[in-house]
């Protein structure tokens, strides 16, 4: 894994975490973990964790 996969893979687990238990919404987190763009942030998070963040976070919350 390089330097920038693994930077990206902490702000999108950081993102999931403030939307997950701080119930934080999905343009924020994005912006809060350093994406500029909230597109660009809901390309790559289904790349991550396999679905969108609103899909994810509830399912984790179903949980």
């Amino acid at each position: 894994m390089s330097p920038l996969q693994y930077q990206k893979r902490l702000r999108l687990m950081e993102a999931r975490r403030l939307m997950l238990i701080e119930n934080v919404d999905v343009t924020n987190a994005a912006y809060q973990v350093g994406y500029e763009s909230a597109s660009q942030f809901s390309r790559e998070y289904p790349r991550m964790f396999g679905m969108s963040p609103i899909k994810d976070i509830g399912q984790l919350r179903k949980v």
